[in-house]
């Protein structure tokens, strides 16, 4: 393999239209009612914030940063950019977790639109990782 070097650690980036007005997809992602839908099953409580949100996330030992911004777009939808950044470790284990969370993040915004738009439960993120099989 060729001598491959990052010149800097790489972002993930998801991002979605939702058809759905900004103060409805905001409010999914802050009550744990609606979020349990389409991402987790388990909450501390409601969030409580602005038109933003920015976290630390754990990912695999190490903490990273992730954030949610939420843009108005034309006929009362809203662009919703989730980043999270910070990844450490070796190149593999950045670029390895990068692509990881920029699926995941990316099935979290597909199951978000699915319950805003059509009231479907998607159930992707749990059927990602069934129980009882092996792991990767």
């Amino acid at each position: 393999m060729e001598n491959f070097q990052l010149t800097k650690k790489p972002n993930a980036k998801a991002e979605m239209l939702i058809r759905k007005p900004v103060a409805e997809v905001f409010e999914a992602f802050i009550n744990p009612e609606i979020t349990r839908r389409f991402w987790f099953t388990k909450s501390s409580g409601r969030v409580e914030a602005g038109k933003r949100i920015l976290i630390e996330w754990g990912n695999y030992g190490s903490m990273t940063t992730v954030e949610w911004v939420f843009t108005p777009h034309k006929n009362n939808t809203t662009y919703v950019t989730i980043t999270n950044s910070g990844f450490q470790g070796d190149g593999d284990k950045v670029v390895s977790d990068a692509l990881d969370s920029k699926g995941g993040f990316t099935w979290v915004l597909a199951g978000l639109k699915a319950l805003l738009e059509h009231d479907v439960e998607l159930n992707a993120i749990a059927d990602a990782f069934p129980k009882g099989l092996r792991e990767h």
